[in-house]
């Protein structure tokens, strides 16, 4: 639950508007994977300039997870 809690503060950061924003775990075999849901016309704030908004976003929440032992985390941001 903290890597979901830190995802959406994150994102929640980047965008001025914060309705519409869904941040939920879906269960995998054996990585966790987070589904971020933004607005269609928020996707260029969280994605950036050839990814590397999203990219740190990753890199954040997987040293996190690396640092609780938590396992491999694995980020997928999409549209509503």
């Amino acid at each position: 639950m903290e890597l979901i809690n830190l995802t959406e503060y994150l994102v929640k950061e980047l965008l001025p508007n914060v309705e519409g924003i869904s941040v939920k775990q879906i269960e995998s075999d054996n990585d966790i994977v987070i589904q971020v849901l933004v607005p269609n016309e928020c996707m260029s704030l969280v994605i950036g300039k050839g990814g590397s908004i999203a990219n740190s976003i990753r890199t954040i929440v997987q040293a996190s997870a690396y640092v609780k032992k938590m396992g491999r985390v694995r980020i997928n941001i999409d549209s509503l």
